[in-house]
């Protein structure tokens, strides 16, 4: 399925967008789609010679500036820095994407403390140091701006097996809707984007290795039969972050084709049940209900 871009053409134009983790998967979508709106995008992650690579890749396909620079969240020295690099080049910042993420499956029994406070370090605290550093700097500028935050479906549903991330992603999602509030005052707008299952090669093969993923396939937990496209997040995405979007504030949107839903209805499951059964159990109905 081809999905094409939602916006009109420059809907970003002026305004600059710093997107973490946005040398690959999803947050690459995002910074294309952007750059491609007119956008100037700083994208980060630690691998600098990976986020060279993809701002050489967007400005050639869309004649618009890529800064990339590496940068580690847990680093708060390190984030005031692409700050800093970005007021720079671009004048201002516009629009802070909390992106970057780290995850793995494993029971929770099995995993030491050390484990566990790596995700935190990254997805919760990470976002926090991001959102702090920008966020002050627009406060005592008097500038508005927003943040989106990508969180998960299962940060507000809770999930075996991710712990660590539920709790993390969870936690970002309070952050959310927690500055919408006290933020709106100064202009500042946030919102998360809670998307389903969008496989990206890197993401999904250090979570699902090997033959898990094929075990594992996603499309049939979603009502709508599919995965999702890179494209139909960075829409929302864009959308979210333009100015078209200027009195949302504290919404979690779920971009997941009905997935969680899918598994929260108790009786959801009994699509299972072929059409000639139906029957049989529709007699059964009747006779006991006689």
């Amino acid at each position: 399925m081809a999905v094409q871009g939602a916006l009109q053409q420059d809907a970003l134009k002026g305004k600059t967008v710093v997107v973490t983790g946005g040398g690959t998967g999803l947050g690459k979508a995002m910074s294309i789609y952007f750059s491609e709106l007119g956008a100037n995008v700083v994208i980060t992650s630690r691998k600098l010679d990976v986020l060279e690579e993809t701002a050489k890749e967007i400005q050639g396909k869309t004649g618009n500036p890529v800064l990339p620079v590496a940068c580690d969240i847990r680093n708060t020295e390190e984030i005031k820095l692409v700050r800093e690099k970005a007021i720079e080049i671009f004048g201002q910042v516009d629009v802070l994407v909390n992106n970057a993420a780290g995850n793995f499956i494993s029971p929770t029994e099995r995993l030491s403390a050390n484990a566990f406070s790596t995700i935190i370090d990254i997805v919760l605290k990470g976002t926090v140091n991001c959102t702090l550093e920008f966020g002050k700097h627009w406060i005592e500028r008097k500038q508005a701006a927003n943040v989106l935050n990508i969180v998960t479906t299962y940060a507000f549903t809770g999930s075996g097996y991710v712990v660590p991330s539920a709790v993390a992603k969870g936690g970002v999602v309070t952050l959310t809707k927690s500055l919408a509030v006290e933020w709106g005052k100064y202009g500042i707008r946030h919102n998360a984007i809670a998307p389903g299952p969008f496989p990206t090669k890197g993401a999904w093969d250090r979570l699902l290795p090997g033959e898990l993923a094929q075990k594992f396939d996603f499309k049939n937990r979603v009502p709508l039969k599919r995965v999702g496209e890179h494209q139909e997040l960075a829409n929302l995405a864009a959308f979210l972050i333009s100015d078209f979007a200027g009195y949302i504030n504290g919404e979690i949107i779920s971009i997941d084709g009905g997935e969680w839903l899918q598994g929260a209805g108790q009786m959801n499951g009994m699509e299972a049940i072929p059409s000639e059964m139906w029957d049989t159990i529709e007699q059964t109905i009747r006779k006991n209900n006689k």
